[in-house]
């Protein structure tokens, strides 16, 4: 069975490439390129892919327009495979790309394709129902989540956890009380505790609110 692919990448050097790459492999078949999001989601609609391919960041917004097209193909075309490639290691998009299950998806770092087994292994992966997620982006998503579960915030309640959110946005004692319905004094008995789980013990206080403001955003990245 002949596998037909479209390729989405925004550098036509690189976009060339991966097309003269695949069509060394008798069983993979270019259908179409495109350089922009929009270009890619037209070819997608008029040659109805096997496996779409996908930089993560194309025109117009050189953001995150690959991964948006394939969250799109799990709901309107759910037997689309897409290998998203990306030029640097990158957990959260993977995690978004993976969101809602990993059959037909695959996650590849773009230095891989130097080596055009690596691709089309992926392409013949997905197209099968199957994943391929570069190792490299494994250990990334292993060492953040191993990072979230030693961190010093799951000894934190969920009100604790409610009023350190309005701490890290800023908010005085009188203005979280106001927004959770509580006392002030009911607040600052929980920033006690906070602190105190946190291993803050400086003896300023606003040194503390900025230090557990900190360790509460960095908890969020990624």
């Amino acid at each position: 069975m002949t596998i037909r692919v479209v390729v989405g990448e925004d550098s036509a050097v690189v976009r060339e490439g991966i097309r003269r790459m695949l069509e060394r492999s008798e069983d993979i078949e270019v259908a179409a390129t495109a350089g922009d999001a929009a270009t890619l989601r037209a070819a997608i609609a008029e040659h109805r892919p096997d496996v779409v391919i996908t930089d993560i960041r194309m025109p117009p917004t050189l953001t995150d327009e690959g991964i948006r097209i394939a969250v799109e193909l799990r709901e309107s075309a759910p037997a689309v495979g897409v290998v998203v490639l990306s030029q640097h290691v990158e957990p959260t998009y993977a995690l978004t790309l993976l969101d809602g299950g990993s059959s037909r998806r695959a996650y590849l770092l773009k230095e891989r394709l130097r080596d055009s087994t690596e691709l089309t292994r992926a392409i013949r992966e997905v197209a099968s129902g199957g994943s391929v997620v570069d190792p490299l982006v494994v250990d990334e998503l292993v060492q953040a989540r191993t990072a979230r579960e030693n961190s010093p915030l799951r000894e934190l309640t969920e009100t604790e956890l409610a009023i350190l959110a309005r701490i890290a946005q800023g908010l005085s004692n009188a203005a979280i009380a106001d927004e959770l319905v509580v006392t002030k004094r009911a607040v600052e008995r929980h920033i006690n505790a906070i602190f105190l789980k946190l291993g803050l013990r400086d003896a300023e206080d606003v040194s503390r609110r900025v230090k557990a403001a900190l360790v509460y955003l960095s908890s969020q990245e990624g």
